[in-house]
C-alpha cells in the first residue's frame, strides 16, 4: 500500500513510482506548467500529488515515449475530459506530430537510399563537360524554405504554379544556392519563347556564360550526389563556381520511372579574364 500524506496526498517520490516517472521529470513538468503538484508544503517545500493525477502523468510518459513535444502534450491534456478519446484541437495537434514524423521517416529513407548507392557504386563521380550558354528568357517563381528537407516540397509547389500556365512540353530549370543560409531560396524557371504570364512571377533573363555540366540519372532526391561530383570536378581544376546551381529537368516525370529520370546539372564558372 502506498502511504498517504494529508489524507489523499502522495509524496513526490511515491507519486513518481505510481506514475512511472522520475522525481526530476515531475519537477520539470511542474516547471513547464504541465503537471503541477496538488500541494506544496510552505514550510518544507515538499511536493505532494493527488493519486488521481497519475492518469495525466502516465499520459505524459506515454506521449513522450512517442516523441510528442511537451507543448502538444499540454494541448492534449487540456482537451482531455478524462476519457480515452482524443478529439478537436488535441487530435489535430497529434496529427501534425504524426505528419512531421512521417516526413522525417521519408527523409531518413532517402538518406539510406543515397548511402546504399554510395556503397554499391562508390563515392559519386560524374562526366563533366564545359558548355557556353546564351542568356535565356524565363518566367521564374520563387519560394523561401527554412530547412534543406523542405526544398523538394517547395520545388514541386513552384513547378505546379508554372504548370498551370505552361505550354505543352515545358522546359523547367530549378535554381538553388550553392551555400545555405538561415533561409534557403528556391526557384523554378520556365524557359523558352512565347512564355505565358504567371501570377506572382515576372519575366526574367537567365544569365549566360560558361557552365560545367553533368548528367544525373536517378531519383531527384539523389541529385546532391551528382552535384557533389560536379563541385569536386570544379575544385580539382581550380574553377570558381558561381550560383545558383541549375537543374534542367529533361525527363517527363509522369512517364519515367524514378531510377531513369535524367537531370542536367549546371554550375556557372567565373570568368577569369
Amino acid at each position: 500500500m502506498l502511504g498517504h500524506v494529508n489524507d489523499d496526498l502522495l509524496s513526490i517520490g511515491r507519486f513518481a513510482r505510481l506514475a512511472r516517472l522520475s522525481v526530476k521529470q515531475l519537477r520539470h513538468y511542474a516547471a513547464m506548467g504541465l503537471l503541477e503538484p496538488a500541494w506544496i508544503d510552505p514550510a518544507s517545500g515538499y511536493r505532494y500529488y493527488h493519486a488521481a493525477q497519475a492518469r495525466d502523468a502516465l499520459v505524459i510518459g506515454l506521449l513522450r515515449s512517442l516523441d510528442v513535444p511537451l507543448p502538444v502534450i499540454a494541448e492534449v491534456l487540456s482537451g482531455n475530459d478524462g476519457g480515452p478519446d482524443v478529439s478537436g484541437s488535441a487530435a489535430a495537434a497529434l496529427a501534425r506530430v504524426r505528419d512531421d514524423q512521417e516526413a522525417e521517416l521519408a527523409r531518413r529513407r532517402r538518406t539510406l537510399e543515397s548511402l546504399e548507392r554510395i556503397l554499391a557504386t562508390g563515392l559519386p563521380g560524374a562526366e563533366v563537360t564545359l558548355v557556353t550558354e546564351p542568356p535565356r528568357p524565363a518566367v521564374v517563381v520563387r519560394d523561401l524554405v527554412a530547412t534543406p528537407g523542405d526544398i523538394g516540397r517547395a520545388t514541386s509547389a513552384c513547378v505546379a504554379r508554372l504548370l498551370a500556365a505552361a505550354p505543352p512540353a515545358p522546359a523547367f530549370v530549378g535554381l538553388f544556392p550553392l551555400d545555405y543560409g538561415e533561409l534557403i531560396p528556391v526557384a523554378v524557371a520556365l524557359t523558352g519563347t512565347g512564355l505565358p504570364q504567371v501570377p506572382g512571377a515576372a519575366p526574367e533573363t537567365l544569365p549566360g556564360g560558361t557552365f560545367a555540366v553533368a548528367a544525373h540519372v536517378g531519383p531527384y532526391d539523389q541529385i546532391p550526389l551528382t552535384a557533389h561530383a560536379l563541385l569536386a570536378w570544379c575544385a580539382e581544376r581550380g574553377h570558381a563556381p558561381t550560383g545558383p546551381l541549375r537543374e534542367a529537368y529533361v525527363s517527363d516525370l509522369a512517364t519515367t520511372p524514378p531510377e531513369r529520370l535524367v537531370t542536367h546539372l549546371m554550375i556557372g564558372l567565373e570568368d577569369d579574364r
